[in-house]
């Protein structure tokens, strides 16, 4: 429950068609296995009291009283579970049956909730049994407790204000208008759907496709449960099929065919801060829409994640989806640059080459962007300027990039003119402070403005999301460029687009080069080096990027504490980095990204690829003198 999250549970149990004693049984059960996993909401079938595939058994007294003493027996033994209990059953109401869920919580019937369309097409023939809950909006009397019975009911969590559950029932979600989408307009932010949603080929991947589109549309918490393979199969086989799904995520999802319990974890903190940035997603203003909000309580514990936290948020896992990713991304910024050259009609650009990542996927992404067009890459005028921190390694990579790649090769040493520079600043050349480091990435830029200016052309900037989201670029030097294409990647994503680029370029020598570019330590050799080899290791100095990129994405993409930060970062890094280490880490990002941000205030235009982007004319708009101390004052507690 802390920091937003819920455990919450879709149960398929075990049934026998109109056995109510023997399936009540088997949902206690499964009740208190729930409890055991510390599950808050738990989520069981449409009619999973007496069986889906009950057909005219529904019309029979002793199976709908039957129905009624099962509902008090779940309802007792929820005297002592911390939770809030979804159970479907048949249940009459003023001479009619309606196909009803039930939420129960610590002894209490909360609300009844039925089902409103009823679908009579093909295998299903609810209409024959069950009435609709279309417009009904009143009470009911259970044991002489006034319960609400309807379908606008809001249940809320009292002790956790940001868990608000609202309740469809299996053919609900199929139809053009949702009732979900009238319940998140309303406020609720996880939806719990009882169901009975029977076998057929191809259907399981709509029906996956169904709540998880359902659930990225309203921004919530989508709980789908379904009945399994001991209802009758007379006609029909049901598969058990249940899924958890959070904005367009699939949280955990169980096998066909099985009766299992599916267990994860909802962020309702970050489904809250999703819909406050949506300004498009506006509350129902609409005061027909009478609902009832009805609280329930949870006791708050610290849950216990199982839920699935990437190291690297901005990599897809899967290599498919990665390959494809890459793909896509290098259109984008291709695309990006090859307008801007269209536009001002040019067909020269000029971009230092390092030898290190960035610069080497942004004379990937020029050449690609030269070849939609149908530009000679000559036109391309790859710069390497060696100072004194340039080892043999990097500058030679550097040269081989700049040839296989076919671009234009110049070379100008920037160590002449930084020793002048030393010496009109009067600069002592031992003192390597950050003016010696400035002053040579301040040289090289100049290099490439008037370089630029004498051949007709624009500078390509280099510079990643991580960098500017740490500040690690010197002010008017490779800070600044008239088009930066990486603007929006961060360094864990520049690797990998560099190695997809390697391994799909299908040129050997090119390959092999990029490869040892992968395999160099991020640097921005300013420093002299140690015996041939690089002195100055960037992640020595700011902490590992792939932290960075954590904090990164948690911060400006979820819109997360620091604590909560801190605490995902523990579980995405287990066993790699230690609690201090992560924590020293995190408190030097809010630090730099603070203090830092005056940078970004003034950053050359570049082309968004992701769902993070530090671009001041869209995607981050801050006061460059905000101040970090609530944000480090809350790591301090830690």
């Amino acid at each position: 429950m802390k920091d937003g999250f819920v455990k919450v549970a879709a149960i398929t149990p075990n049934v026998k068609v109109a056995d109510v004693d023997y399936n009540c049984q088997e949902i206690v059960k499964r009740i208190q296995e729930a409890a055991e996993k510390d599950a808050k909401v738990m989520v069981f079938p449409e009619l999973s009291i007496t069986g889906y595939t009950c057909q005219d058994l529904f019309l029979q007294d002793a199976l709908l009283e039957a129905a009624k003493c099962g509902l008090k027996t779940i309802k007792n033994y929820s005297r002592n579970i911390d939770g809030i209990i979804f159970v479907g059953l048949p249940l009459a109401f003023n001479g009619k049956l309606y196909n009803v869920a039930a939420a129960i919580s610590r002894g209490k019937i909360q609300g009844i909730v039925p089902k409103i369309f009823l679908p009579n097409y093909s295998e299903f023939y609810e209409a024959r049994h069950f009435m609709s809950g279309k417009d009904i909006q009143t009470t009911i009397v259970i044991e002489g407790e006034e319960i609400p019975f309807g379908t606008n009911q809001i249940f809320t969590c009292e002790d956790m204000p940001s868990l608000r559950i609202a309740v469809e029932l299996c053919e609900d979600l199929w139809v053009p208008n949702p009732p979900s989408v009238n319940h998140c307009l309303e406020g609720a932010n996880v939806i719990v759907n009882l169901s009975a949603s029977d076998q057929i080929i191809g259907k399981a991947r709509y029906r996956r496709n169904l709540v998880n589109s359902q659930s990225a549309r309203l921004v919530c918490g989508y709980i789908y449960t379904s009945a399994g393979p001991s209802e009758s199969t007379q006609d029909v086989v049901y598969s058990g099929h249940n899924i958890i799904s959070e904005n367009g995520k699939i949280l955990s999802e169980s096998k066909l065919f099985g009766e299992e319990m599916t267990v994860s974890e909802i962020d309702t903190k970050y489904l809250e801060a999703e819909r406050r940035k949506m300004t498009t997603y506006q509350i129902s203003q609409n005061n027909e829409n009478r609902y009832v909000y009805t609280n329930f309580t949870l006791e708050i514990i610290e849950t216990n994640l199982t839920r699935i936290i990437e190291p690297k948020p901005f990599v897809p896992s899967m290599l498919a989806e990665r390959e494809l990713r890459s793909n896509e991304i290098l259109t984008i910024q291709a695309m990006g640059l090859k307008k801007r050259l269209e536009h001002i009609g040019c067909k020269t650009a000029v971009i230092g080459i390092s030898g290190g990542l960035d610069s080497t996927l942004a004379l990937l992404v020029t050449a690609k962007a030269f070849d939609y067009l149908g530009l000679n890459r000559k036109g391309i005028v790859a710069v390497t300027m060696p100072g004194f921190g340039t080892t043999d390694r990097t500058y030679d990579n550097a040269v081989r990039l700049i040839k296989e790649i076919g671009a234009t090769f110049k070379e100008v040493s920037i160590v002449n003119a930084v020793e002048q520079h030393f010496n009109d600043i009067e600069q002592d050349p031992n003192n390597h402070d950050v003016t010696y480091e400035n002053s040579q990435a301040r040289e090289r830029t100049q290099i490439l403005m008037d370089i630029a200016n004498k051949e007709n052309g624009i500078v390509i900037g280099t510079g990643d999301l991580s960098e500017l989201a740490l500040g690690w670029a010197t002010y008017n030097g490779d800070h600044m460029s008239m088009y930066a294409v990486n603007v929006s990647i961060p360094k864990t994503l520049v690797r990998y687009l560099v190695q997809y680029y390697a391994d799909t370029c299908e040129k050997d020598v090119l390959s092999k080069t990029l490869y040892d570019v992968l395999d160099t330590p991020v640097s921005p050799e300013l420093l002299p080096p140690t015996k041939g080899e690089i002195s100055q290791k960037t992640e020595d100095l700011v902490g590992p990027y792939e932290l960075h990129d954590f904090f990164i994405y948690h911060m400006l993409r979820l819109q997360q504490s620091p604590a909560k930060i801190y605490r995902l970062a523990k579980i995405a890094f287990m066993n790699q980095y230690s609690d201090e280490e992560i924590l020293k880490w995190e408190k030097i990002f809010c630090k730099r990204f603070f203090a830092q941000h005056f940078k970004r205030s003034c950053l050359p235009d570049g082309p968004k690829v992701g769902s993070v982007a530090v671009s001041p004319r869209g995607d981050l708009r801050m006061p460059s003198d905000a101040s970090a101390a609530m944000w480090l004052k809350e790591l301090e507690c830690l």
